[in-house]
């Protein structure tokens, strides 16, 4: 699995001009899903995000949880985070997850993400064709690969 989160001071998603998820203050997530990922990725990525330290401290220094602000996630499925560009100008997706793989993973991501955060999070849908609006805040973004656990 890979992400790239956002430290956002509001972020938003939109499906055919309606809005399907809104947040204040929190985390706007990029989910890649590839073909080998498995519960172990999830558990430990959900805790990597709950656990980092994005948020500042009364002294300015990035010191606090998503948990510790009470934050909002606007979680997004992205599988073109596994394209890859090596051969010619398209990108391949052979890497990334098909449908039958990401959907349960993708769902098992939301429920366990929403229950260490002890809230509902806000997501788009998989597969849909979303427009994505945020604030970024800072701007503070990394990248997370599952595969750099170990």
């Amino acid at each position: 699995m890979k992400i790239v989160i956002q430290r956002v001071s509001s972020a938003k998603i939109e499906i055919q001009n309606l809005i399907k998820g809104q947040i204040k203050q929190g985390y706007l997530i990029l989910l890649g899903i590839s073909q080998t990922d498995t519960q172990i990725d999830i558990d430990w990525l959900v805790n990597k995000i709950i656990n980092l330290r994005l948020f500042s401290d009364d002294s300015g220094k990035m010191n606090l949880s998503i948990k510790d602000i009470n934050g909002d996630v606007l979680l997004i499925s992205q599988f073109t985070l596994f394209a890859s560009t090596k051969k010619g100008n398209r990108p391949s997706f052979l890497n990334s997850a098909k449908p039958d793989v990401a959907i349960p993973l993708y769902e098992q991501f939301i429920k366990i993400l929403s229950q260490k955060l002890g809230k509902s999070i806000e997501t788009g849908e998989f597969g849909a064709d979303m427009q994505v609006s945020l604030t970024n805040d800072g701007p503070v973004t990394l990248t997370i690969d599952t595969d750099d656990k170990y």
